[in-house]
């Protein structure tokens, strides 16, 4: 069976950077599981796996606008300590939900503190960034109708409710 839209998909994988570091892998735990043509996964990932099968290997390098998109300075800012209410201690490398330009919800990540400046980054941590992935396609399966409805995989590797 070829991986195609609506298809529930499990790939063991290691993500590397251009200097060879890796970043994530499924090595030692159970592989991925996600729903084709669902945006599970990155667009440029989801495009190279299209049409696989069952045992198929693949090297694959992603530029970054069908990753994480390209850095955007424009989601850097500066705040002052007193935004973050309610939070005693303010750590570099803490996450926290926050409004995005379009209205909706982003993660913004402190990147630095200066005295009472705060300094976040809503870009993910892997914008501007060419990924490489080495994949092997564990399993293919038809997804069921409540898979497809939810967007997501059930069950084992995938989402649970």
């Amino acid at each position: 069976m070829q991986i195609a839209a609506n298809k529930a998909v499990s790939i063991d994988y290691t993500l590397t950077n251009d200097a060879g570091e890796v970043i994530d892998s499924s090595a030692g735990g159970a592989p991925l599981v996600y729903l084709q043509g669902a945006g599970n996964i990155i667009v440029g990932l989801e495009k190279a796996l299209e049409g696989k099968q069952v045992g198929d290997e693949l090297s694959v390098t992603i530029e970054p606008e069908e990753a994480y998109g390209e850095y955007s300075a424009e989601l850097v800012a500066t705040l002052n300590r007193e935004m973050f209410e309610g939070v005693d201690q303010l750590e570099v490398g803490m996450q926290f939900h926050a409004s995005a330009p379009n209205g909706g919800m982003q993660i913004v990540t402190i990147r630095d503190i200066d005295g009472d400046d705060v300094t976040v980054d809503g870009n993910h941590p892997l914008a501007g960034q060419r990924l490489n992935f080495k994949v092997k396609v564990v399993s293919v399966r038809d997804a069921s109708a409540e898979e497809v409805a939810h967007g997501h995989i059930h069950g084992e590797g995938g989402h649970h409710h």
